[in-house]
């Protein structure tokens, strides 16, 4: 928060408040530089910070001193907020959120759709594709148009949420290229989401990350009603979805360590790491080929989640 620097208009260790307007000015100095020097400055030691602003003539008062400190602190807050809530990987939750309350929203209304028009139209089918149908319709009477228009905001959010997802193709390889390549940009931007940004997901353990998603199940194992969960969202993946329940485990302890490596590449560097994803193709195929390698046995496959050779 402080500085050692000397300044011109405050004189030798004045600190993090040189820049600002001297006391009895009408101006209320550089909030900006005030701002660079409350989340940069540094010093070597503890000072009167109070009376050096004093002394120096720019505050009048150590009550007002700490009256600027606090309205510059404020103001570096909210700025340091306005910027993370504008960085793009948050921009990309926010999609992926909306996108889940758009599904959610469509699909709920869609029920009550169907219900009403069935009552008032013949051969109405259910879900969003029935809600489409009956918005083509002409109505006739108050009721009817009530319907119509009803099944026609069920379009509107239906079509909003895949226009949301042809957003989220677009944007995730851009904030997170490694991890939209290897999990596919919509489990990517689910994956940053669960976490509360890519920082946050980059600097969690591949444990983690792996039941990212089974909250629910977690707790429930920690409180001795259940047992561990082996997988989350990634279960979605293909290399987990379609790898044999024995060997779901490894799959997807191996998936959830080399997500959680690309995710801290495309924090820290951004550049795409062709070696991350040959890496786990060659550990899928591995862990595929028990499969294969135990046809002909005596059928007893054993546990194959007892294998160490997972990345996490």
């Amino acid at each position: 928060m402080t500085d050692t620097e000397d300044d011109a208009e405050t004189g030798p260790g004045a600190g993090w408040f040189a820049g600002g307007s001297p006391a009895g000015s009408d101006a209320r100095g550089d909030e900006g530089s005030l701002r660079a020097r409350i989340a940069d400055g540094e010093a070597d030691g503890p000072r009167d910070w109070p009376g050096l602003a004093v002394d120096s003539g720019f505050v009048d008062s150590r009550d007002d001193y700490y009256d600027r400190l606090h309205e510059a602190s404020v103001a570096a807050t909210r700025e340091a907020v306005r910027e993370r809530e504008r960085a793009d990987d948050q921009q990309l939750v926010h999609a992926v959120r909306a996108l889940d309350d758009c599904e959610r929203t469509a699909n709920e209304l869609a029920e009550r759709a169907a219900e009403w028009a069935g009552s008032l139209f013949d051969d109405v089918d259910p879900g969003v594709e029935g809600a489409r149908a009956v918005a083509k319709r002409e109505p006739d009477g108050e009721l009817e148009r009530r319907a119509v228009s009803l099944a026609t905001r069920v379009v509107g959010l239906a079509d909003e949420r895949d226009a949301l997802a042809e957003t989220i193709e677009r944007t995730a390889p851009a904030v997170a290229p490694n991890l939209a390549e290897m999990a596919g940009p919509e489990l990517a931007a689910r994956l940053i989401a669960l976490a509360g940004g890519l920082e946050s997901l980059a600097k969690k353990p591949s444990g983690t990350v792996q039941v990212l998603g089974a909250e629910d199940a977690l707790f429930a194992h920690l409180s001795g009603r259940a047992p561990s969960p082996k997988h989350g969202i990634i279960y979605t993946h293909e290399y987990v979805r379609n790898t044999r329940p024995e060997d779901r485990g490894s799959a997807a302890r191996a998936l959830a360590g080399k997500l959680t490596l690309a995710a801290r590449v495309d924090h820290y560097s951004g550049e795409r790491r062709e070696t991350l994803h040959e890496e786990l193709r060659e550990r899928m195929a591995t862990i595929r080929a028990r499969a294969e390698g135990e046809k002909g046995d005596d059928g007893s496959d054993g546990d194959a989640d007892t294998d160490a050779g997972g990345d996490a």
